[in-house]
């Protein structure tokens, strides 16, 4: 809940007043340049969050934690229309004796005075002429009342068996207040009048509505088939464990599971704590509905998504809790794939293929989710962090760049609407990096107007923290939107190119591999000279630094503190190792005339642009003098030969890489492109040196205190406590200074 507080601080301070502001700048913009042109809805931009809902490997996100989380947006946002309403009673004071009222204000004004007499009591003689103060008293009531409901709710006092579907004293949501308003605005253009604060009023409750942000539940694909297959062996419905059955056989299971009336899930719950919690979220999920609205959340998203039958089991979990209907297709819930290593990326077409040809899966996009008012949606998420760990960077991005292509034709091909949701984090070894040119670089139709991007971790603080920055943020977004759907490249669509591209990404993705992967010592060497097992031990994220697996496994190690841990030694490993090496090769075949190729599609091709520049601006935060401080100094004596071979290994290969790619950009120094920026980045490099020497004697300490412990023998001024404290505030002002961190 300290995390939920942390981030609704940007909405009530920054986005709750920027995002109207981002629609009226849109729409001044298309009224000068293409006056005849109608502008968007104004809820174009919207925000969701699953700080409080994503229980991915977060033991701490209870299905009672979700339900806090959407009780306490709704109180900042119910808040924030209250202080709204009382200063539009405090401008529209028109009396009857100058201005007419439209006959239905004043019907509404009788019925609420029936329903609500003791606000008429309080307000009557005051307002007797002034029709819109003693509407807008109603309105305040009726919020102050959908306040402190939610409060009950989120205390728990109101129980869900008390929910009234038809209030008349509070708002059952964002629609009914929405209506009142649009009375009021009604009334006033009808005589000739308008006020601009009772505009942004309703922009607002389009945008926001009561539940503020929408909340994406996510859970990795596992803990639904562990969740079948407890039930299935309590039931003795299957001749074998379900965990047991080959593909085929889970899908034609699901399949049938799905369209039978039959519950499969007893009420009463008697199986083991986490299968418990996994069914007991999609309960959760349908009482968020009966009180919330559907809008509060609809999407659920699966990671690590390998098969088809994962969205099946999450459908199939749906319809027990009553969220999902497979007889007429109607679905309150959206199911997202997830597709995250380099393997799922390649099989997601054929995954998502298999699924638009089952009809009960279409049946449920097209009369589904999207209510069969719109073309069926399928949303799609793509993510980088796990792509990168796996391959690194030119082979993560160019897998998901082909995966889009593919997703989108297969759509296409189906008459589906696609709508990729990108998994971005900080860091470059994430996804990171300059929004409008990733923007621009995704592949074909793959945007025609929608896009759905994660701001994550520091991204929060450095763009959204202010509203200028907020605006200037969101304004270049919406622009390269506009500008990917309406000026599409057809450089994506060149063969030779991406064969060459196909080319350099096996290459880097091997030698990138044979280090991280292949060498013997290399995991020794990453727990001994970065702080992992330190990060490992704070609490500075959201979520455990592991999925699962041993302490000592790359494989269960979640993608944050992997590229977390090499930013603060400053060797940024995953955002640039593999790439020198395989443009070499490249040239080696043909130097003159390949070197030309690759100039020209640094030119020409956004993709590739992108993928050069990222690169560039992550060498230039490299510092290999820091990162050798903390091998030397970290280095038990008994390893120093193997460490310093594995040292000098990287070190050749960023001297490659950063040579290769100053010869493809012409450049002389690193970010010659973009002074700026190289200004910027030069001056805190130079900052964090010395926090690097603190956090290396710091590191060296809490290992000695460890080993020491361990023996029995314990010789230090300072106890364990303050010495992690002290590498805590190191982490957090390396982080601060190299920004994109992770």
């Amino acid at each position: 809940m300290d995390e939920v507080d942390y981030t609704l601080h940007y909405f009530q301070e920054v986005l709750f007043d920027a995002i109207p502001e981002l629609y009226y700048r849109l729409k001044r913009s298309l009224q000068t340049t293409f006056p005849r042109l109608r502008p968007p809805r104004h809820n174009f931009c919207k925000f969701g969050s699953w700080v409080g809902s994503d229980r991915d490997g977060n033991p701490s996100v209870t299905p009672e934690v979700t339900w806090k989380t959407a009780c306490y947006q709704r109180n900042l946002v119910v808040g924030k229309y209250i202080n709204s309403v009382k200063h539009l009673s405090d401008l529209l004071s028109l009396s009857l004796h100058w201005s007419d009222v439209l006959p239905e204000l004043l019907e509404s004004l009788e019925q609420q005075q029936m329903q609500m007499p003791d606000i008429y009591e309080q307000h009557a003689i005051r307002f007797r002429q002034e029709p819109y103060r003693l509407k807008l008293a109603y309105i305040q009531k009726r919020l102050e009342n959908t306040h402190d409901r939610s409060q009950q709710l989120f205390r728990g006092d109101i129980l869900q068996e008390s929910i009234d579907p038809n209030p008349t004293t509070y708002f059952a949501s964002g629609k009914d207040f929405l209506a009142e308003l649009r009375l009021i605005q009604r009334s006033l253009e009808e005589t000739g009048l308008s006020c601009k604060e009772l505009d942004k009023l309703i922009c607002q409750v389009e945008i926001f509505g009561f539940n503020l942000a929408h909340l994406d539940v996510r859970q990795e694909s596992t803990r639904h088939s562990d969740t079948l297959n407890e039930v299935a062996e309590y039931l003795q419905i299957l001749h074998k464990p379900y965990n047991d059955l080959s593909e085929e056989e889970r899908s034609l299971w699901l399949a049938t599971e799905l369209q039978t009336r039959r519950p499969l899930i007893p009420t009463e719950l008697h199986f083991s704590d986490k299968i418990n919690e996994a069914i007991e979220t999609f309960r959760m999920v349908r009482r968020l509905h009966q009180e919330f609205g559907e809008e509060i959340c609809q999407t659920y998203v699966i990671s690590m998504s390998n098969y088809s039958s994962d969205l099946l089991e999450v459908l199939l979990l749906a319809k027990e809790a009553g969220l999902y209907d497979p007889a007429t297709g109607t679905s309150a819930i959206h199911v997202v794939p997830l597709f995250e290593t380099v393997e799922d990326l390649k099989r997601a077409p054929a995954v998502m293929r298999h699924l638009f040809e089952l009809p009960l899966y279409r049946a449920y996009l097209s009369g589904g989710y999207s209510g069969g008012s719109e073309p069926a949606l399928q949303e799609i998420m793509l993510g980088y962090s796990d792509s990168n760990k796996d391959s690194g960077f030119l082979s993560s991005n160019w897998e998901i760049h082909k995966a889009q292509q593919a997703l989108q034709q297969l759509a296409d091909e189906f008459g589906i609407a696609l709508r990729i949701f990108h998994g971005r984090g900080g860091s470059v070894g994430r996804g990171g990096g300059p929004a409008y040119e990733a923007i621009l670089a995704q592949p074909g139709r793959s945007i025609s107007g929608r896009i759905k991007i994660t701001e994550q971790g520091e991204v929060l603080a450095s763009k959204y923290n202010l509203p200028e920055l907020a605006l200037y943020n969101l304004e270049t977004i919406a622009s390269a939107v506009i500008q990917a759907s309406v000026l599409r490249n057809g450089f994506d669509d060149i063969l030779p190119w991406h064969q060459v591209m196909e080319e350099l990404a096996a290459r880097s993705r091997q030698h990138y591999r044979s280090l991280i992967y292949e060498q013997p010592d290399f995991i020794d060497f990453f727990h001994q000279v970065t702080p992992i097992d330190e990060i490992s031990q704070l609490q500075i994220s959201s979520r455990p630094a592991r999925r699962s697996g041993g302490k000592r496994e790359l494989s269960g190690l979640r993608a944050i503190p992997w590229v977390f841990s090499w930013t603060q030694t400053r060797f940024l490993l995953p955002s640039w190792y593999g790439v020198g090496t395989a443009i070499q090769a490249f040239l080696d075949e043909d130097p003159e005339e390949n070197l030309k190729l690759l100039r020209y599609f640094y030119y020409k091709w956004p993709f590739f642009k992108m993928a050069i520049s990222k690169c560039e601006m992550t060498l230039s935060k490299v510092d290999l003098q820091i990162a050798n401080h903390y091998v030397r100094e970290l280095t038990p004596p008994e390893d120093v030969d193997r460490f310093d071979r594995l040292f000098q290994q990287i070190s050749d290969e960023f001297h490659l890489t950063r040579d290769l790619v100053l010869t493809i950009t012409g450049h002389t120094r690193l970010l010659d492109g973009d002074p700026d920026l190289q200004r910027s980045v030069q001056l805190r490099n130079g900052t964090i040196v010395p926090l690097g020497f603190l956090q290396v004697s710091l590191l060296k300490r809490l290992r000695q205190h460890k080993s020491s412990a361990a023996t029995g023998v314990v010789r230090s001024r300072y106890s364990r406590g303050e010495l992690l404290r002290g590498a805590l505030l190191t982490i957090n002002g390396i982080a601060a200074g190299m920004r994109n961190t992770g």
